[in-house]
């Protein structure tokens, strides 16, 4: 099998739905039911589709304008500072740094996720019988063998990836062709189940911690960070876009892609939330299963479990060679460490997927001491907040190459472009205003991006290196 196998079209469309329509779609209706009312989830879902939309319109456009620059939004931050600058390439690998974390991290909640509704079929797996212990630390069996089965998952797959992409890239295909149609199933069978009684007051009030009754804008706000985690993914074309036959395929599967998956998480969002009670969806780990047993008994749960671990096996693959991908295209565009440029005999990156899957492995770690839900809560706002800063800086990028007009030929294309982008700007800044707001969020968020400095050092080195031998030329 040739290593220069490209990417075509469909490969790409199956990228961009399979790594958006994972893990969310499963676990987000009870994390939003309890973020905000129905009226604050139904306006968190259009304010968020809207800014990703502009965003994902930056991301097709830059594809088509630089194709030169692939490897994610992440790679455009060298391009804000003067060429081959020390600014240029710390911004670069910082950004890199955190976007890859976020990749992986991503990944995990991905793999919990399949865990979670693998014990509709072994219940052991939420056992919480001890173990073992050791020292103050219990172990108990439903923990253990979550962490067994994630780890089974994780380098399964890893294996699967190492023989080429072009297998893995129609594994995907198959996959999420099948869970496309399954969902759309789901749809119809939940409107025949549709009670809106369940979905009123609309504006039902929601409580902090301290007690407090949180009004609806606070709710949307709360929502809309967390609905921003069904959107992570949609740049997944753009990421492998020096591996596609066509540039212009990257810009159609994104967009296509995009309003796809928005089309499954707001259909299955408002019928989850008019098939289950308020309180019911709150407290439920399995929320599609338990709306779907409501309907037509255990078998539909059954159904549905396995219709969820064929998605989740999917978009594990798409996620672990995304993770692997992202450090490899920065690398060669000198924003890396250099060994994760190595590749094996099938143009696979190897070092990135196995030094990528490793630090996935030490993330599982968090399920032997959290219940999975609680593992998935904490990964996808680490995720979340690592891909705002990327997404921030495309945007930014494209305003600066509509102010300079690099690249264009008419002044129309230069304002419709300049409206996306400061749309897509306006968007980021206030996601990540509103996402940080926590001291507790924000501090992860900063650990996560202070903790690439380390390795920053030697690139930074090379580069002196290379400016005083040219000096010296």
């Amino acid at each position: 099998m040739s290593s220069s196998y490209k990417l075509g079209f469909w490969v790409l469309t199956a990228l961009v739905v399979g790594n958006m329509v994972g893990s969310g779609i499963f676990m987000l209706p009870s994390s939003l039911s309890e973020a905000a009312s129905p009226a604050g989830v139904l306006f968190a879902w259009l304010f968020t589709g809207f800014g990703v939309l502009m965003t994902a319109l930056v991301f097709g456009n830059l594809a088509v304008r630089k194709p030169s620059l692939t490897g994610g939004p992440q790679i455009y931050a060298k391009e804000l500072f003067p060429a081959n600058s020390k600014a240029s390439i710390f911004s670069g690998f910082m950004s890199t740094w955190g976007y890859w974390i976020g990749s992986v991290a991503g990944n995990v909640a991905t793999i919990t996720t399949f865990a979670s509704y693998l014990s509709t079929f072994f219940p052991i797996l939420t056992s919480e019988a001890e173990w073992f212990s050791v020292g103050g630390f219990t172990l108990k069996v439903g923990n253990g063998l979550t962490f067994i089965v994630c780890s089974v998952l994780l380098w399964g797959v890893h294996f699967i990836i190492v023989r080429g992409m072009e297998e893995a890239g129609k594994l995907n295909v198959a996959v999420t062709a099948a869970k496309v149609a399954g969902f759309a199933l789901f749809i119809v069978i939940g409107l025949f189940a549709f009670d809106k009684s369940n979905i009123l007051p609309m504006t039902a009030p929601r409580f902090d911690e301290a007690g407090q009754s949180i009004g609806l804008m606070s709710q949307l706000k709360n929502a809309a960070v967390i609905t921003l985690w069904a959107f992570i993914g949609v740049e997944s074309a753009m990421v492998f876009a020096s591996r596609a036959r066509k540039q212009t395929d990257v810009k159609k599967a994104t967009i296509l892609g995009l309003f796809i998956a928005l089309g499954i998480y707001v259909g299955i969002s408002v019928l989850v939330m008019g098939i289950l009670d308020q309180k019911t969806l709150i407290h439920s780990e399995k929320p599609l299963i338990d709306a779907i047993e409501t309907v037509i008994g255990p078998i539909g749960g059954q159904i549905l479990a396995v219709l969820g671990l064929i998605s989740l096996f999917g978009s594990t693959i798409g996620w672990i060679m995304l993770s692997a991908e992202v450090p490899y295209q920065a690398t060669k565009q000198g924003l890396f460490l250099p060994v994760f440029q190595k590749e094996n005999k099938k143009g696979m990156p190897i070092f990135s997927l196995n030094i990528s899957n490793g630090l996935a492995q030490v993330l599982i770690f968090s399920t032997v001491s959290n219940s999975i839900s609680d593992a998935f809560d904490f990964v996808i706002i680490i995720a979340t907040l690592a891909y705002l800063v990327p997404y921030l800086i495309s945007s930014v990028y494209q305003l600066k190459l509509v102010l300079t007009g690099e690249t264009y030929k008419d002044l129309s294309s230069r304002i419709s472009d300049g409206i996306i982008g400061l749309l897509a700007t306006i968007y980021s800044i206030w996601v990540i205003v509103a996402g940080t707001a926590d001291i507790k969020t924000f501090s992860y968020g900063m650990i996560l991006l202070a903790s690439g400095i380390i390795f920053i050092k030697p690139l930074l080195k090379k580069k002196s290196s290379v400016t005083k031998g040219q000096k010296a030329a």
